[in-house]
């Protein structure tokens, strides 16, 4: 078994349309190492920071990310064997390549789900303004004079009625 603690870069793609751990931000990995029969079990968290924008007002939102992963990764010849027997759990094996593992594709199984769906400023963010895109943070008190279509001949008259009377 070993242990091994690295200060990385984000691949490209760590994330979601709204939020994401920006390319080449740093992401901090504790990861233990473990022979085992089939090859090298890697386990550890990952650690880094997502920026995305609130999905009600278009703020600015950044995440502290902290995502534990499992992988197992089997030695050659065992992929070889899983996919001469047509086995389908054995479909999505990553192998080992030489003594090296990739774990970006890890990362990415591990982190982009743990994301938040609809990332918040704060939970009780108001959003923007349906009429006019304010802020409803800004002004909790804003709102519009809005007159109900189907009224609005009425409106007419009582202004024609009004200035026949002035």
């Amino acid at each position: 078994m070993r242990t091994v603690q690295r200060l990385v870069g984000a691949p490209d793609g760590l994330g979601t349309a709204v939020i994401g751990i920006p390319t080449g931000a740093e992401l901090e990995l504790d990861v233990r190492l473990e022979a085992v029969t089939e090859g090298v079990l890697a386990t550890g968290t990952v650690r880094g920071r997502a920026v995305g924008e609130c999905v009600r007002c278009l703020e600015e939102v950044v995440d502290e990310v902290d995502v534990p992963f499992q992988e197992l990764f089997v030695y050659p010849e065992r992929a070889k064997v899983a996919a001469e027997d047509g086995d389908e759990d054995d479909e999505d094996l990553r192998e080992l390549d030489g003594d090296l593992i990739d774990l970006e594709p890890v990362l990415r199984d591990s982190v982009v789900p743990a994301l938040p769906f609809q990332p918040l400023c704060r939970a009780d963010c108001p959003g923007l303004c349906s009429q006019c895109g304010a802020r409803l943070a800004d002004d909790p008190g804003h709102a519009h004079d809005l007159l109900d279509p189907r009224w609005a001949a009425l409106t007419a008259l009582a202004d024609d009625d009004e200035t026949k009377e002035g």
